[in-house]
């Protein structure tokens, strides 16, 4: 059954974030406010080439005072395309440049709260560019399967992007 919106009512917003409660009623059943957070959209490029291994990155994540290893990604820009911004993320935190980019998933990391959808692309090249232009990360490195297998049995990834790509491209070999 499609619930009915009454209305919206923000409580905080930023370039980053809003939150807003939402008059929603589940017809027949009940009305109420939901809490919504909404953000700008995210993208990631999954850059499996078949002499080099897959690129990553590896980087501190203060929030949860962790290090995780991360395919290249990040907020889509205003007036960018998600593959825009995959692909020039990609050259912002590595200094490789993807070659054609597919499609792989589109999904919402937080379906029942948010709107943001989150887009994984895939490449099998990239041509080394420059150095990595932000400060964000610490390491980036070519894995071999082995390594990304290893990544994934011990919780090393942690972001939903590059779990999906992780397991995207173990489920392809």
């Amino acid at each position: 059954m499609k619930w009915t919106v009454h209305g919206r009512r923000p409580l905080y917003e930023s370039n980053w974030v809003s939150l807003s409660l939402v008059d929603v009623e589940v017809p027949g059943v009940r009305r109420y406010e939901h809490h919504v957070i909404e953000g700008p959209d995210a993208a990631g490029v999954l850059v499996a080439d078949p002499d080099r291994g897959v690129l990553a990155i590896w980087r501190h994540r203060f929030l949860a005072d962790e290090w995780t290893w991360e395919i290249p990604g990040g907020m889509v820009d205003a007036g960018e395309t998600p593959e825009q911004a995959a692909r020039r993320e990609c050259v912002e935190e590595t200094g490789w440049e993807p070659g054609e980019l597919r499609l792989v998933q589109r999904f919402r990391p937080i379906a029942g709260q948010s709107t943001q959808t989150f887009w994984l692309f895939a490449s099998d090249r990239a041509t080394r560019v420059g150095e990595p232009s932000t400060e964000e990360v610490d390491r980036v490195a070519w894995l071999d399967d082995a390594s990304v297998r290893g990544i994934q049995q011990r919780n090393e990834s942690l972001d939903g992007l590059s779990v999906i790509a992780f397991l995207h491209h173990l489920g392809s070999r």
